[in-house]
């Protein structure tokens, strides 16, 4: 189980590369309107000891003493990534959060990317959907093609439909990066037709510039959730590879 400072690392990130990263919710808990199985930080219920959330201008101050640190040791770095323990745009100072990143970033480490995992629920709030306008990478996720597999794997909070977060990931028109986990677990499978077909036809109409697909890389707090193999994800997405599609595939290989 995670529990993140408020600015972290740097660390090495298997998709962005040497990365600091950045906790806009509580430093000893969890915030975040899924649950998803395969969730690295656990389960929601085992993180509410901490509900505090960082302000805008703690999180500036945080961000600029690391920079500083960084620039003085000379320690190069390839993304300022906004992830941590849940859901990063819950935190009502992200917009402002985000413009104050994108001013440090060009003063201290203008080479630097600024990336926001996020489960892509609140990209229709104009504000938030701003603010990722904004980011180099915003990382966007689908991991299922409708609301009853979703319920099987990220166990959303009511009112998600991934209809309407298809709608809204329109508006970025393929600006953006879709991230997808792959698993196999009781009553879903990522390779089933059900799944992969339906996942295929939204990459097909989003037509992101990247996609990120990947499998676990820690203990799922759910029993019975399986890995896919980097060899079975790179066969599962061939046809889209085929039609120009971008994709990233992170895992272990077999061989």
């Amino acid at each position: 189980m995670m529990r993140e400072a408020t600015v972290f690392g740097p660390i090495h990130s298997r998709r962005l590369g040497r990365s600091l990263g950045v906790n806009l919710l509580p430093t000893q808990g969890k915030l975040c309107n899924f649950d998803c199985i395969y969730c690295e930080c656990g389960w929601n219920r085992d993180g509410r000891g901490d509900s505090k959330l960082p302000t805008a201008g703690q999180v500036r101050a945080a961000l600029e003493d690391k920079l500083t640190e960084i620039m003085l040791e000379g320690i190069p770095i390839d993304s300022i990534t906004f992830s941590g323990d849940g859901e990063p745009t819950l935190n009502p100072d992200f917009p402002r959060i985000i413009e104050d990143t994108l001013f440090l970033r060009d003063a201290y480490v203008p080479s630097a990317k600024v990336s926001v995992l996020s489960n892509a629920t609140r990209i229709h709030v104009p504000e938030v959907f701003a603010a990722l306008r904004k980011v180099d990478n915003p990382i966007l996720k689908i991991d299922a093609p409708t609301d009853q597999l979703a319920a099987l794997i990220n166990q959303p909070a009511p009112g998600y439909h991934v209809a309407e977060v298809v709608e809204a990931l329109e508006r970025f028109e393929g600006d953006f990066i879709l991230q997808t986990m792959f698993l196999r677990a009781p009553g879903f499978d990522s390779s089933s037709p059900e799944v992969l077909d339906g996942w295929m036809a939204l990459v097909r109409r989003l037509k992101p510039r990247k996609i990120m697909v990947y499998t676990l890389d820690r203990p799922a707090p759910a029993a019975g959730v399986e890995a896919f193999s980097v060899e079975e994800m790179e066969r599962l997405v061939r046809p889209l590879a085929k039609e120009g599609f971008d994709i990233d595939i992170q895992g272990k290989k077999t061989k």
